[in-house]
């Protein structure tokens, strides 16, 4: 009974976050000032260790660690999402004023689609244990790939085969309308720019998802523990993403921090069986990481900065 009144608590508690963001969110006469951001996401990371301090109470200190060491590994990776995001805006010129709204409808599209995957790899790995080798095997792969990989040049809208096939199905209207996803011409609709950037967006994070998700699962299996820290470290995500793009470029080392982390926690479910790791050994190597990477993007600023300027998108719609 307990285990039911803490889901519909945080689920009620979660509601009334949304429409709080939403409410604060409304059109407004220019874009987000970074001491805005800053002031948002601060208020969102309190928020998601106050649903840490309420687990402890609730639920006791050990299930209180695997959630603060999962919002910390959620909110870590989320990060490396920004990035994307980031590059898929200024890829396609988006307005600033329009990318709040892409990003409030982006927070709600991810929390429907993590709630699914995370309900259906709970109930897998409940029925099938061994599906937690095979995420581990596919945490490795991609933190090798993250180490690797080139940022921008990775990373191309236009081979996004959803993308694609939204521009070939619907007419696509040449100019952005406002904060309009749809328009209608001449008694024809038409779909404008911002909505073939949150078809992008939303389906970049839901790749982003099927690395987070294994993760997560190499923290905890407990179903409320797994769904709430990622639902806290999502939240934030709009006002966080505010609060980096003027300065993404300084956390270069950033990425190869999570790359790191994934394949740590790849590797701990590849050898659970012979080697356990206790939460608060986890919880500090993967603090430990990301102080390490950004530590280091501090102490060795990338040299070629020249174009770090352009993180800004044009305001005027």
């Amino acid at each position: 009974m307990d285990h039911a009144l803490h889901w519909t608590g945080f689920n009620l508690f979660v509601v009334l976050l949304l429409g709080l963001d939403f409410i604060t969110s409304r059109p407004k006469d220019g874009p987000l000032t970074m001491r805005e951001a800053l002031v948002r996401s601060a208020f969102w990371i309190l928020v998601g260790l106050g649903v840490n301090v309420w687990v402890y109470y609730q639920m006791g200190d050990a299930l209180a660690m695997d959630f603060l060491s999962a919002y910390l590994l959620e909110k870590s990776l989320s990060v490396d999402n920004l990035f994307v995001f980031l590059i898929i805006f200024r890829y396609f010129k988006v307005p600033q004023p329009s990318q709040q709204r892409v990003l409030l409808l982006g927070v709600l599209g991810a929390l429907l689609m993590r709630g699914t995957l995370i309900f259906a790899g709970i109930s897998l790995v409940n029925r099938y244990e061994w599906i937690l080798y095979i995420f581990g095997v596919i945490l490795i792969v991609s933190g090798i790939k993250m180490g690797m990989s080139d940022d921008d040049a990775d990373v191309d809208p236009e081979q996004n085969w959803v993308v694609r096939w939204v521009r070939k199905r619907f007419p696509l209207h040449p100019h952005y309308v406002g904060r309009q996803f749809l328009v209608r011409l001449d008694g024809r609709t038409f779909i404008t720019p911002l909505f073939i950037v949150l078809v992008a967006v939303e389906t970049t994070d839901l790749v982003f998802a099927l690395d987070s998700i294994p993760a997560v699962f190499a923290v905890s299996q407990d179903s409320f523990i797994v769904y709430s820290s990622n639902v806290m470290a999502i939240l934030g995500l709009r006002a966080l993403y505010f609060a980096l793009a003027g300065m993404m470029g300084m956390f270069h080392y950033l990425q190869i921090g999570l790359s790191v982390i994934l394949v740590f926690i790849g590797a701990e479910m590849l050898l659970a069986r012979w080697v356990h790791i206790s939460t608060p050994i986890e919880l500090g190597v993967i603090a430990g990481l990301l102080c390490l990477s950004v530590a280091a993007s501090i102490a060795f600023p990338k040299k070629e900065d020249s174009d770090s300027g352009e993180t800004e998108a044009p305001a005027e719609e």
